[in-house]
């Protein structure tokens, strides 16, 4: 029932100033999980000096592995393109600006132990920790995902939150993943929760960014949210009986 191996994906885009940071604050969690566990680094077409300094880590930690995203540029390409290069049992779901606690990673490994299929992180559950979130984002994060939760009817209250981890048997059925930036976070926990694998919500620390600049524009993803969510419900609607059959086989 235990994982043997875990993988934390990376998407960065003109991360240069962070990257040193991210690094620091992911290695020490390895010792934590003691498992084989692999860092990979998705390059999204950055223009600074990003790659350069990814390269750099990979050569020094043998536990690094650096791609360069052959997909058209956006956060969910990058995703897509580290699991589709995974290898591991597992997945944890890590933005490259470290907003996350890397120590929440140690908890989504027990209840991935435990049997659980996914773990998703709620910023905004009992227990959890929101250090500087913006206003107007904040307003329009609990408009966002109050209305996904009662229009699926499910008690999860952060499905646009980026950081989860899922079983590598839960991705496979996922696909066509079709979300190329930002909505790929809704995209991926819905269709989970559709296919009815198991999951556990906890409460995790999230601290706004210090360095570089964020890539997520509210205007832009507002029809992208829009469209995902659409689309995966009428998934759950008119495709219920085909992906019943799918999670047989």
């Amino acid at each position: 029932m235990t994982i043997s191996s875990l993988n934390i994906i990376v998407p960065l885009k003109n991360e240069e100033k962070g990257i040193d940071n991210l690094i620091q604050n992911l290695t020490p969690i390895l010792q934590k999980i003691q498992k084989k566990t692999k860092i990979s680094l998705i390059d999204d077409h950055s223009t600074d000096q990003t790659l350069k300094i990814l390269k750099k880590y990979e050569q020094q930690f043998n536990f690094v592995k650096v791609y360069e995203n052959e997909k058209k540029t956006g956060v969910g390409n990058a995703i897509k393109y580290g699991i589709e290069k995974n290898e591991s049992e597992a997945v944890v779901i890590f933005m490259g600006d470290c907003s996350d606690n890397p120590n929440d990673i140690v908890e989504y490994v027990k209840y991935l132990d435990q049997g659980y299929d996914c773990v998703f992180g709620s910023r905004f559950a009992e227990g959890s920790k929101l250090y500087d979130y913006p206003l107007i984002k904040l307003i329009l994060n609990r408009i966002a995902n109050n209305f996904i939760r009662l229009l699926f009817l499910i008690n999860y209250n952060d499905i646009t939150n980026a950081f989860k981890a899922y079983k590598k048997r839960v991705l496979d059925t996922c696909h066509p993943i079709i979300s190329q930036h930002f909505n790929i976070n809704a995209e991926l926990s819905l269709k989970s929760i559709n296919r009815k694998f198991k999951y556990k919500v906890i409460p995790i620390s999230w601290t706004n960014r210090k360095k570089g600049m964020s890539k997520f524009y509210i205007k832009e993803m507002r029809n992208r949210y829009f469209f995902t969510i659409l689309y995966v419900f009428l998934e759950k609607i008119l495709l219920r009986e085909d992906i019943q059959k799918d999670d047989k086989y």
